[in-house]
């Protein structure tokens, strides 16, 4: 096939840019390296496609509304438009990649930079999902072929100036994610599709990386660079699984923490100054002529694993649980077997005495539902084991450990004890979440990660729904609140005009009972300074003066002008209202009637009565107009007055929306609910439940009363873990100064 200047094969136009100037200076070998793996990565990239329309059609084929299928549809015509490019754009920032190793600079190479987590707040949540996947699918390729990838960039160091790290290594999980993201950012599709897209990269490209890096490996071995490097151990097939397998030994290449960066171990020495104190408390009971032997951070690892295998599900069960004293006998008997005293060491004691204090405080924090805290205290031992581990855990807010607790935290602040909470879908979510870490954490942080994932989906979409719910709560109170606002309007206007007067009982029943809607709806349809409202309220005043005595030609001539005008305004305006047409039809009779009266009046004639009538029925409007539905009484809040400097009062003022709040509605049960919007209009605070249903009105002050009386207090919705930490380490200190 012919082409053109503007069509180049996908292999010849990377092949181009990768063989410019900047290439010469990389050895022959890595040249051959690139291009070998570059082969790899582009059938990989091509699988995931192939693939990807089978998947999307599949998702829209299990989609449970219109909405949700044509996002599944519109993404597989996106994907095959932009396919090519994605392609193109991948492999062009591979070889770029190359490139920049080769180049003689002292700049630093272009790396995958992580999103710095503890600026979250400040994190789009789409954004975030997207964050912690990749972080999970990089940690996944780490865990699993980490070691042939150290050995990779070890040998690439040999060859080229610049100074590689495994973030750095062009063939390093990261920076594949980096270029697939890259070449991926033009693609117009929600974030729930982006997850599926590069869950599907993850299926398809980083699943082979064991391949990728044996064979380049192999290929730097032939030639020479560094042979004498222990290869690779295989990867058994089982490691294949998407699901990890139970096993209870702590292998050596996790159980070594990794050695610390500057901020970490700062962080980490300031904690231990704090600690110093505590250490000794777990310890055997022995001799003290027992020689002592610490234990390795392994044997710890294997101790722990052994004792998550016992942790006690109830929460009295927890109550008299103390993992230092259950650590503690442990290591008497081993001590016993092995006739020395196994002691933990400094750096593990430290972070086992930090995390129980974590936990203690965790487990009395009154703003965890109590069927709640017995799910996450059964997480001490996993998380004493990252801890372990991951100095990290204690400075860096993004730990994927760390954010799980906080982020199933942050769900359950709205959950209430029920008698049925086993059936609740969060209780069962974290359920599962416990109980996976349980049976399958040993060693490997990347689960956390991936559990982290899948609780941010599930939630997500729990606060969709809640937000949805909660928008038509706001929408319906509003409504509700300009209505109440229209009919104090509509009944201020009636009781202006008719208050103390006498009139006919059929006019006064129809502005009462049927005019008094057609005004309240011009009001809440036009507004109280609108042509139409000032209509209304003419068509009430003129109804009114036709049908009061008045004397003298004039007021005859204008009463004839006046009424087929009236009439008919009076005959829209109650069809609008959708009054009843036979109420319509009488009240038409019985005002003709009155109007014949008022010109035979005029006239000083005798007034004439229909056979069986008589004079119409006059009333005296004596008593206030009150309009409103039947038995409506206003409640026992709006009769409190308390002085604006009131303590109840000022702590209402402090609510916004957002705010979760329990209250005690009797002796056995709280209520805790959200405050979702300050009604200004009627004063209200409307509150709602997790799922975005409201629950609770109150006025302002009803609720300085609740404050007032103890039965009303705000949960602290900060994160968890960072106000347990906080806590810790405020009473350290204070223990330090004594």
């Amino acid at each position: 096939m012919h082409n053109d200047g503007k069509v180049v094969p996908l292999n010849k136009a990377a092949a181009d840019q990768a063989n410019q100037t900047p290439l010469a200076r990389l050895p022959v070998v890595l040249l051959q390296l690139r291009d070998k793996a570059a082969q790899q990565l582009k059938q990989g990239l091509q699988a995931l496609f192939d693939n990807a329309d089978d998947t999307l059609f599949e998702m829209a084929d299990r989609a449970q509304n219109n909405v949700d299928q044509n996002t599944f549809f519109e993404a597989m015509r996106d994907l095959r438009l932009k396919r090519k490019s994605i392609e193109r754009g991948f492999l062009e920032k591979f070889y770029e990649a190359f490139v920049a190793i080769g180049q003689y600079d002292v700049s630093e190479p272009a790396v995958a930079v992580a999103v710095s987590y503890d600026k979250l707040a400040l994190v789009p949540n789409d954004e975030l999902e997207r964050t912690v996947a990749l972080d999970a699918m990089v940690a996944k390729v780490i865990s699993r072929d980490g070691f042939a990838l150290g050995q990779l960039t070890t040998r690439l160091n040999v060859l080229v100036t610049k100074r590689l790290d495994d973030a750095s290594n062009p063939l390093g999980p990261a920076m594949l994610c980096d270029y697939f993201l890259q070449a991926g950012r033009n693609l117009g599709v929600e974030i729930k599709v982006k997850l599926i897209i590069l869950k599907l990269f993850e299926k398809y490209v980083l699943a082979n990386t064991e391949l990728l890096y044996a064979e380049a490996n192999q290929l730097l071995i032939a030639t020479g660079v560094l042979p004498e490097l222990k290869a690779a151990p295989a990867r058994r097939a089982s490691d294949h699984t998407r699901e990890r397998p139970r096993s209870t030994p702590a292998s050596p290449a996790h159980a070594v923490s990794p050695p610390l960066d500057d901020g970490v171990a700062e962080v980490f020495s300031a904690l231990q100054d704090l600690l110093h104190q505590m250490r000794g408390s777990v310890a055997p009971r022995l001799e003290s002529s027992v020689p002592v032997q610490p234990i390795s951070t392994s044997d710890l690892m294997r101790l722990l694993s052994h004792l998550q295998q016992y942790v006690p599900n109830s929460q009295a069960a927890q109550d008299d649980y103390d993992l230092r004293h259950q650590l503690e006998q442990l290591l008497t008997r081993v001590s016993v077997k092995s006739g020395k005293s196994r002691v933990v060491g400094v750096v593990d004691e430290d972070v086992i005495n930090l995390i129980a204090m974590l936990f203690e405080f965790i487990l009395d924090d009154r703003n965890l539902p109590d069927s709640l805290k017995a799910l996450i205290g059964r997480l001490q031992i996993p998380m004493l084991k990252v801890a372990v581990l991951d100095k990290s855990f204690f400075s860096r807010g993004s730990h994927p450990a760390r954010r799980l607790l906080n982020e199933i935290a942050s769900a359950a602040m709205g959950w209430g004890n029920r008698d049925d909470y086993q059936r609740d879908s969060l209780y069962m979510r974290v359920e599962q979440i416990v109980q996976r870490l349980l049976n399958d954490f040993v060693d490997d942080p990347a689960l956390f990660s991936e559990l982290l994932v899948d609780f941010l989906a599930f939630s997500n979409d729990e606060r969709r729904r809640a937000e949805l719910l909660e928008q038509r709560t706001r929408d319906a109170e509003e409504g509700r609140a300009k209505a109440e606002l229209a009919r104090l309007r509509v009944q201020q206007e009636l009781n202006q005009r008719m208050l103390g007067k006498v009139l006919p009982e059929v006019v006064v029943r129809l502005l009462e009972e049927a005019w008094s809607k057609v005004l309240l709806l011009l009001w809440l349809k036009h507004g109280d300074h609108s042509a139409e409202w000032q209509s209304g309220l003419d068509t009430m005043d003129e109804l009114i003066w036709s049908v009061e005595p008045h004397d003298g030609s004039e007021a005859r001539m204008r009463l004839l002008e006046l009424v087929p005008g009236l009439l008919k305004a009076l005959r829209e305006g109650l069809t609008s209202s959708a009054f009843d047409p036979f109420a319509t039809s009488e009240f038409f009779s019985q005002l003709e009637a009155l109007h014949v009266q008022a010109c035979q009046r005029d006239l000083q004639q005798p007034t004439r009565v229909e056979e069986g009538g008589g004079t119409p029925a006059m009333v005296a409007v004596v008593e206030e107009i009150i309009l409103g539905e039947p038995g409506e009484r206003p409640t026992a809040d709006a009769q409190v007055r308390l002085p604006d400097d009131d303590a109840g009062l000022l702590l209402v003022d402090t609510l916004r929306p957002g705010s979760w709040v329990e209250i005690q509605e009797d002796d056995e049960h709280r209520l805790r609910c959200k405050l979702t919007a300050i009604i200004e209009s009627s004063g209200k605070y409307i509150f709602v439940n997790r799922t975005g249903m409201k629950v609770l009105e109150k006025s302002r002050m009803g609720l300085a009363v609740e404050f007032r009386r103890g039965s009303l207090r705000v949960l602290d919705d900060a994160l968890l873990f960072d106000r347990a930490l906080d806590s810790v380490v405020t009473n350290l200190r204070k223990l330090k100064v004594k």
